[in-house]
């Protein structure tokens, strides 16, 4: 059964995409068939996965050109496969909202359900009508969050989104958990913050501690996933490390 996640935080520059692209590699990495959903006009995700296609498919010409979207998965560098992401995306989401057709993304994922284990999706640093397919697409929604008080503020927006889109049966969406990223645990801000976490969050809060690395920094440069670029690095044993909870967390239910 395919696990829909999406990555969501409408804060910018919390990690999200690194931790789509390399918790789809770690996940690619114990033999379960993932896809990666890049939603981010910015098309970061689509970069760090290695695509070498000049102009990718994306799901503006699913939307728009009504082609499958089996033409529109490609192979990535990281094990896992990818529905690249672009510009274009600025168009869908406008199309989307004037043709009326609010859960388009969830309607067409359904066509490959049996095709992959995980599928991932990540989601702009806003909340907009992308960010809001994903959330009615996904199954449970993982929250990286920056160890920042500026971070802890918009949290509570997002989990009322979910909770509402839910409560409305629009969704069967749920938080997943918070997972705390770009940790530098010799900063005493980071602790505060962590702890802040770990006493108001605890039953959602990942254990793992993504550290701030520069190798994942490096590797999107490179088109590979850090676990590809340098496996042996903190940041690359921190998403397997992660991988594993998430596992548990969803599989084991």
């Amino acid at each position: 059964m395919n696990k829909v996640i999406a990555i969501a935080n409408q804060k910018g520059g919390v990690g999200k995409t690194t931790t789509a692209v390399n918790l789809a590699a770690s996940l690619a990495a114990t033999k379960r068939k993932v896809l990666l959903i890049d939603l981010d006009p910015q098309g970061n995700a689509t970069t760090a996965a290695g695509i070498k296609e000049e102009s990718p498919n994306t799901l503006y010409e699913i939307f728009f050109d009504n082609i499958s979207i089996n033409e529109s998965i490609y192979e990535s560098s990281g094990g896992y496969q990818i529905l690249p992401g672009g510009q274009d995306l600025l168009a869908l989401e406008i199309g989307i909202r004037n043709q009326n057709q609010q859960q388009f993304l969830a309607k067409t994922i359904k066509t490959i359900t049996t095709d992959f284990d995980y599928t991932i999706i990540d989601t702009p640093p806003t909340l907009n009508q992308l960010t809001i397919e994903a959330l009615f697409a996904a199954s449970g929604t993982l929250i990286p969050l920056q160890c920042e008080y500026y971070s802890l503020e918009g949290i509570s927006g997002l989990m009322d989104t979910i909770q509402s889109l839910s409560n409305k049966n629009l969704s069967s969406n749920r938080v997943l958990g918070i997972i705390r990223t770009m940790v530098d645990m010799r900063n005493n801000l980071a602790k505060e913050v962590s702890e802040e976490l770990e006493a108001h969050f605890s039953s959602i809060l990942f254990n793992t501690i993504i550290p701030r690395n520069i190798k994942l920094a490096e590797a999107p440069s490179h088109g590979v996933a850090a676990l590809q670029y340098m496996p042996n690095s903190y940041g690359a044993k921190a998403y397997l490390a992660l991988a594993g909870e998430l596992i548990r967390r969803v599989e084991n239910v």
